[in-house]
């Protein structure tokens, strides 16, 4: 940290402190080039199916794999996170994505690309993706101090949904529309080498000891039976992430799979979809800066969960309307509040989860609230066949409330987070 670190929190908002450290500059900045990239793929994606012939089903399949991938990933990738160099762990899986995204961006481009094609390249997407994630949640206390990590939280709360979901979606329709969705490929896999290189410039604190280096000697195997003891005895942790396995099987599918054919049948173009997706990821944006920019509220768990609860509600009015702008304003609500609570729940993993245990933790986070998404992603077209478009998005509108009221009586969370309090340090 540096010297002088009073005088400039003494002008600098709550919010953007942690953009004083050097490593977490760098490392946002090569995260909001990934984002980016990402963003750009959940466009392309689609479109690149629809200009093959096919529908909601083949773009589903894809999707699916991805999802599969990340699954089968991310509990090794916890391990590997807490056992090895968390940058080397990083940059690995930003190159092995890179290469994917340029192979199939070539064969796409050429004329070549086929469905199967785009569905092995998203296993293969899934399971580097999976290494990322647990590795940048666990390096980064390793960077901040405890009490910038909410703000931390908060600007990846911006960067992701206006990056992934705003910026990133409108960049891919452009370049959907002007050239193809074989170039917004190739693009995406520009920006994931962009990103490897920055992340070689970050020179981790020298007062952090190098990752493993204490690391007890026991085998992979332990370590991850370790972890998932942790997660079935620590009943926040535990609780949480039941409800985020309903909340994933009900939303994601919903989201992902049928809106994109939604706005298509009401006479939308690949425009109208990125413009939704724009204003649910500034909507999330605010949201994450919202909760970012104030102290961690005393009744976190709580507010985590009617967030996340509450919030999904306006998906139900998805199903009713034929008007696009209507779509738009319920993704805002729903982004908002999702972000918002992502921001309190990252922050609370990495100031209560002991920093030995928070690779696997976090991998673990993301392997239960994954486990359901494949299942979501296959599912959504069967059940709009059988219950209707309406009835999928009412489900997924009023499925969280009960999740959440459930999770938060069933674990006590209330009585916990008044046990358990996080004030600030500053």
């Amino acid at each position: 940290m540096p010297d002088d670190r009073d005088a400039q929190i003494s002008y600098l908002p709550r919010a953007l402190w942690p953009l004083r450290n050097r490593d977490y500059r760098l490392l946002t900045l090569g995260l909001s080039t990934t984002l980016l990239g990402n963003g750009l793929w959940s466009v392309a994606l689609v479109w690149q199916v629809i200009a093959m012939g096919g529908g909601a089903g083949q773009a589903a399949i894809v999707m699916t794999m991805f999802s599969a991938g990340l699954l089968i990933s991310v509990l090794p990738a916890g391990v590997a996170a807490d056992r090895l160099p968390k940058l080397v762990v990083m940059r690995a899986s930003l190159w092995v994505q890179a290469a994917l995204l340029i192979i199939v961006g070539v064969l796409a481009v050429g004329g070549q690309v086929q469905i199967w094609h785009l569905a092995v390249t998203g296993f293969a997407f899934g399971i580097a993706e999976g290494f990322y994630i647990p590795a940048y949640t666990a390096l980064l206390p390793t960077i901040l101090a405890p009490e910038d990590l909410l703000a931390a939280n908060g600007i990846e709360g911006v960067l992701r949904p206006g990056l992934q979901f705003a910026l990133g979606p409108a960049i891919g329709a452009l370049l959907v529309q002007l050239w193809s969705p074989g170039w917004a490929i190739l693009t995406q896999g520009a920006m994931f080498v962009l990103a490897a290189v920055i992340l070689g410039f970050i020179r981790p604190p020298s007062s952090v000891a190098p990752d493993g280096e204490d690391a007890e000697p026991e085998s992979a195997l332990g370590d991850l039976l370790a972890g998932l003891r942790y997660m079935y005895r620590t009943k926040w942790f535990f609780a949480t992430l039941l409800f985020a396995v309903g909340n994933v099987l009900v939303v994601v599918g919903p989201i992902e799979v049928l809106l994109p054919f939604v706005i298509r049948d009401i006479g939308g173009a690949p425009g109208h979809h990125a413009t939704v997706l724009a204003v649910f990821g500034v909507a999330g944006a605010v949201g994450a800066l919202l909760v970012a920019s104030r102290p961690l509220p005393r009744r976190y768990i709580t507010v985590m969960l009617v967030l996340w609860g509450l919030g999904a509600l306006p998906l139900a009015l998805i199903g009713y309307t034929d008007a696009i702008w209507m779509i738009a304003a319920a993704m805002v609500v729903v982004g908002a509040t999702s972000e918002a609570g992502q921001v309190i729940w990252g922050t609370l993993l990495q100031r209560r989860v002991p920093a030995e245990m928070l690779g696997r933790a976090s991998s673990l986070d993301f392997f239960v609230s994954l486990v359901m998404m494949p299942a979501s992603l296959a599912l959504a077209v069967p059940a709009a066949h059988l219950i209707g478009t309406t009835g999928v998005f009412i489900v997924a509108g009023v499925a969280p409330v009960v999740f959440a009221v459930i999770a938060h009586l069933a674990a006590r969370l209330g009585r916990d987070e008044l046990d358990h309090p996080l004030a600030d340090r500053t």
